[in-house]
């Protein structure tokens, strides 16, 4: 499992349904897909979904690590 560089917490890296590699936090979440929610969460084969982050959801994903790193923007292409 991988670090994150600058807050050190364990992510994963799941391959987006654009073939890139994104950074998501390694505790999945349980969610209900929710079309207009606020909420994202990138499921197994890289979607991104609206949801509705809830410890009964239906559904498994992951939260995106650049939406909880105190320092995401520094590893956000064209913010170098």
């Amino acid at each position: 499992m991988a670090r994150c560089r600058s807050c050190g917490a364990e992510i994963l890296f799941i391959k987006t349904s654009g073939g890139k590699m994104h950074p998501v936090n390694a505790d999945p979440v349980q969610f209900n897909h929710k079309p207009g929610a606020k909420g994202r969460v990138i499921i197994g084969n890289g979607q991104v979904v609206p949801a509705d982050i809830r410890e009964d959801g239906k559904e498994r994903g992951w939260i995106s690590h650049f939406s909880t790193c105190p320092d995401a923007n520094r590893f956000r292409k064209g913010n170098r």
